[in-house]
């Protein structure tokens, strides 16, 4: 890679690990020059620079790595010039956006062949309560009259496809193990939310550290939702509330809204969107991550047995950086050194290991990394600690052992975003990754998923559309095509056929005695599940040879993970050069619009900008707009677009109806 960076700096890949340079608007004398690297989120690591001659007044600088950089790595870098014999620079390009690029891959591929899709085919399922569960009657469709499945939607993820810069994940963000039952009382119901996420192919380890807020931040790699360890409530100086707001004592979900979560850590707000907060604990099973499922009372543990294997990824942030489950290497480098539980670096606020007892000081301060997130001073007042506020109830009821004169790597495995950086099975030559914590029993600790900072640039999130050319990577769910298992003797004379399928399909098998003249033994065999069998009648008989295929002959209605692009029409949808118009465009409520109090901030027909916008209700916006009369005629895209959620205005949503309204 070539590059030249506001004429000063570059980098050249040419021939890894390619060389720095420097060009300093000064002559050699008096100065010298270091070049600052850091791989895959790791440390940094600062180098001498070598002078390397004149060029029109200016001296030159470089430096060649003593070996090359591994396949894929991603590398930040930056240039400090300074005064011979003292550390004042001269020049420094430090900051929180430094240079970098990636070494080409070797073909391995962890952020888009990560994915599970083994249950693809299957329907979401959920144990609407606790008899269901006992009896083991799942449902395939339900409602409570406010969250509502009328059709069977097909677990998990159900597309991957890949550009330079992303991976995009289509999925239904429903779990592949059957969900729930939730606590009696609890109002909400899991579904399908037609989810398109994109996550970046570069991560970079941000200079400066951003605030996760509540919803989405990141997907697990079953398509279901990760959320931070935040409930959306806070303390604001007198009382809680939930939404929009500051606040600096921040209520801890899996402490607060643990007991509303099924037996896989999960459970899912008012819009329906299923989620973790905490260690997801099926899927995790699903994966083979030392986790056992009592098959009686339908409920997972964390195995007895001795820790062997590490962890698998289980998900990703919307940093681009990994998020594996409980268990890494004892050596962050040392691939040899065995397996054993990561330990978090967060105590409660105790008195133990140098914490304030905040049960005798009151909640008067908040911990350092609350401070360095937040970016205030640590005199921020919450309730006392009572049964009422009992410790624990706030995130920042939870100290940093790295602030208490502990080391990180030393005294305790993650840093304060909750991760490491280390080599892992998917990435040998090292990444920054997140771990899930948990304790010695298995149960969640705090800060659980990921840390309530971001460790990188948190540029992945959800999208309506692909707006780049892809690569498909993987398609499932109802466009699985059937693949043969087996063809074996069955009896005296039959033979039987069995092939992976998906659930709601009807098949069509056919038989040949050549590859060449194929003719249906039956065109309406329905699935089985995710394996089908049919018995060929006499198929050994009046034959040498005998050729079989299948194929999806029709499939029942279905919920697609394919959302509307969140806009369902527009009235009226056509209008005339010259002309103004009052439009009332319908958002689709299975995209989970923002409420009718949020701002509209554009509308758009064409090139046409609307004005007048009113939020009428969740579902609906009208707005004006004036056709002029050189507007070219023909089908437009319309679209609306509004503020990010309360935590994070600046992330917008927009909604588009590709030729939704019509110039004549």
């Amino acid at each position: 890679m070539d590059g030249v960076f506001g004429g000063y700096v570059r980098h050249t890949d040419d021939s890894n690990p390619g060389t720095y340079t420097i060009l300093m608007n000064q002559d050699y004398f008096g100065l010298h020059a270091n070049v600052g690297v850091q791989l895959n989120g790791g440390a940094w690591t600062e180098y001498a620079m070598s002078y390397a001659g004149n060029d029109s007044g200016n001296s030159v600088w470089t430096f060649t790595p003593g070996q090359a950089y591994a396949a894929g790595a991603v590398v930040q870098y930056y240039f400090k010039g300074y005064e011979d014999g003292t550390a004042n620079t001269i020049y420094d390009s430090n900051g929180s956006t430094n240079y970098h690029f990636q070494v080409a891959t070797d073909g391995s591929d962890p952020l888009a062949n990560s994915w599970f899709t083994k249950l693809t085919g299957q329907y979401a399922r959920i144990y609407s309560n606790a008899a269901a569960r006992t009896a083991g009657a799942a449902a395939v469709t339900w409602s409570n009259g406010s969250q509502t499945q009328a059709l069977p939607a097909y677990s998990g993820v159900q597309e991957v496809y890949s550009s330079t810069n992303w991976v995009y994940v289509r999925a239904t963000g429903l779990g592949a193990h059957v969900m729930g039952p939730w606590s009696v009382g609890f109002p909400n119901l899991p579904v399908n939310k037609k989810l398109l996420y994109r996550i970046p192919r570069v991560p970079l380890a941000a200079g400066t550290k951003s605030v996760n807020g509540g919803g989405t931040i990141g997907i697990f790699v079953d398509g279901v939702a990760l959320f931070n360890s935040w409930d959306a409530f806070y303390w604001n100086g007198s009382t809680e509330v939930g939404g929009a707001g500051t606040g600096y004592w921040n209520r801890d979900a899996y402490v607060n809204e643990g007991a509303t979560f099924d037996p896989a850590y999960a459970h899912q707000e008012q819009t329906g969107t299923y989620h973790y907060h905490a260690n997801p604990i099926a899927l995790r099973y699903l994966l083979g991550d030392h986790v056992d499922f009592n098959a009686t009372t339908k409920t997972y543990s964390e195995s007895t047995n001795a820790v062997v294997n590490h962890s698998p990824i289980i998900g990703w942030v919307a940093d681009g950086y990994p998020i594996y489950g409980p268990y890494g290497y004892s050596n962050p480098t040392n691939p040899a050194s065995g397996v054993r539980r990561m330990i978090p670096g967060y105590v409660l606020r105790n008195g133990q290991f140098g914490t304030q007892n905040l049960t005798s000081t009151g909640r008067t301060t908040i911990p350092q990394w609350a401070v360095r997130l937040f970016k205030v001073s640590n005199a921020q007042t919450g309730p006392n600690v009572s049964s009422s506020y009992p410790l624990g109830r706030y995130m920042e009821d939870n100290d940093y052992l790295g602030d208490l004169g502990y080391t990180h790597g030393v005294d305790f495995d993650l840093d304060e975003y909750n991760g490491r950086y280390c080599v892992t099975p998917e990435f040998p030559n090292g990444t920054y990754a997140y771990f899930t914590a948990i304790a010695t029993n298995g149960a969640p600790l705090f800060p659980y998923n990921i840390g309530r900072g971001y460790y990188g640039y948190p540029t992945g999130g959800s999208l309506l559309t692909v707006a780049e050319s892809v690569t498909t990577n993987f398609v499932g769910g109802p466009a699985t095509v059937p693949t043969m298992q087996s063809i074996a003797p069955s009896g005296a004379n039959d033979i039987i056929i069995t092939w992976s399928s998906v659930e709601g399909g009807r098949y069509d098998v056919q038989a040949a005695t050549n590859l060449a003249a194929y003719s249906s033994l039956n065109t309406n065999v329905p699935s089985g599940g995710l394996t089908s069998s049919f018995i060929h009648t006499n198929g050994l008989a009046g034959t040498s040879q005998r050729f079989y295929r299948t194929k999806l002959a029709a499939l029942a209605n279905y919920d697609s993970a394919i959302g509307s692009g969140g806009i369902l029409s527009v009235v009226p949808n056509t209008g005339l050069r010259n002309n103004p118009y009052s439009i009332t465009i319908n958002l689709d409520p299975a995209v989970g619009p923002p409420p009718q109090m949020a701002p509209v901030l554009s509308v758009t027909v064409g090139s046409i900008n609307g004005t007048g916008l009113n939020h009428v209700s969740q579902t609906q916006v009208t707005a004006n707009i004036s056709i002029p009369g050189g507007a070219t005629p023909g089908p437009v895209a319309v679209s609306v677009t509004f503020p990010g959620p309360p935590e994070n205005p600046s992330q917008t949503v927009t909604y588009t109806l590709t030729n939704g309204f019509t110039i004549q």
